[in-house]
């Protein structure tokens, strides 16, 4: 009975021992579980925080090197534009004129940058209903929405009589009534009813193959500076050109034999008269140029990542002291279609 007794109790013993075990072993594996939990929680917010880190510095170094390309492009203009410096042949050394691309590849990057002369867009200041009307069906905007646009534009910039109530505009119930005076800036246009981003900035549409493709917009095509006497036929966008009457196959040739030297090169390409006289290469002293920046990687190839900055800028008088170039508008972020191309 005692010996009985005695194995009892050290068979209980060693049970209690085991079940100790156990659970210490099952604590063991369960803080390896919440340990391995947390490594891996922490390595993926370092690798996370490596890569914003990495995006961030990308992007600040594309960033400066669009800025000092557009600083860099300015110059090159003034030096062929208003000092004129030719090579010993006599060619232009530095901007071709009529060029629509200045690309400059650089050790850390490559750069992108789009010319677009002011003098060469349609006035939103001055230009007729019609033309504006014209200009909104071209970029595909539907019949009704194109005529309550441009009589928007119209009634924006429209001087309206002392003591007369206020003009409503078209579609009714806006908050943001016309100004009745010019515009001073082109982004104005985006209160107008009936106006939405994408027929300001532009859009992307699909071509047969599946592909996006960049569209347009109004900013390209319209301008607070330029006078609007004529389009330049060497930067003018497709929709420009379509809307003062150019055939849409006459303007693929156009755009595909561009930059032209003189009208003389245009003339037979569009016959009729009263268009040609709509068209025209822009001499104007005031330019968007929109760089666009892809920094290039250790291996040597370029980042995914670009970033695009835009400026608009007046060449000054050669004879005026001080600066070349007068910087109007900084656009520390901007949209180029050039950005989808290179």
């Amino acid at each position: 009975m005692r010996t009985s007794r005695k194995w009892r109790v050290a068979s209980g013993r060693r049970r209690a021992k085991i079940g100790q075990r156990g659970s210490a072993l099952l604590a063991v594996l369960w803080l390896s579980a919440a340990l391995t939990a947390i490594a891996f929680s922490v390595a993926a917010t370092v690798r996370s925080e490596t890569e914003r880190a990495s995006t961030t510095s990308e992007s600040t170094r594309a960033y400066y090197l669009a800025s000092g390309s557009i600083e860099r492009a300015a110059l090159w203009m003034f030096w062929t534009l208003a000092i004129g410096i030719r090579d010993p042949a006599g060619a232009e050394m530095f901007y071709k004129s009529g060029s629509r691309l200045i690309e400059y590849d650089y050790p850390t990057g490559h750069v992108a940058v789009e010319v677009v002369p002011e003098g060469g867009k349609l006035n939103v200041n001055i230009a007729t209903g019609v033309d504006l009307n014209r200009l909104l069906l071209s970029l595909g905007v539907q019949g009704e929405r194109a005529e309550q646009i441009a009589s928007g534009i119209i009634q924006w910039r429209t001087f309206a009589e002392a003591n007369t109530s206020p003009v409503t505009t078209s579609g009714g119930g806006s908050s943001f009534q016309p100004r009745h005076a010019s515009l001073e800036e082109l982004e104005e246009i985006l209160l107008i009813p009936g106006m939405t981003p994408e027929i300001f900035y532009g859009r992307y549409d699909h071509e047969p193959s599946g592909r996006l493709i960049p569209r347009g917009g109004l900013r390209d095509c319209l301008t607070v500076w330029g006078t609007g006497s004529k389009i330049d036929v060497n930067t003018a966008p497709p929709a420009l050109l379509e809307s003062v009457g150019v055939p849409a196959e006459i303007v693929k040739v156009i755009i595909a034999r561009r930059p032209f030297g003189s009208m003389d090169e245009v003339a037979p390409l569009v016959p009729d008269q009263g268009v040609f006289q709509r068209l025209g290469i822009a001499g104007s002293t005031i330019w968007t140029l929109r760089a666009t920046a892809r920094i290039r990687k250790p291996d040597g190839t370029l980042s995914d990542l670009r970033k695009t900055v835009a400026a608009t800028v007046k060449l000054l008088d050669i004879n005026v002291v001080g600066d070349p170039y007068h910087i109007m508008r900084w656009y520390d972020d901007a949209w180029s279609p050039v950005s989808q191309t290179f």
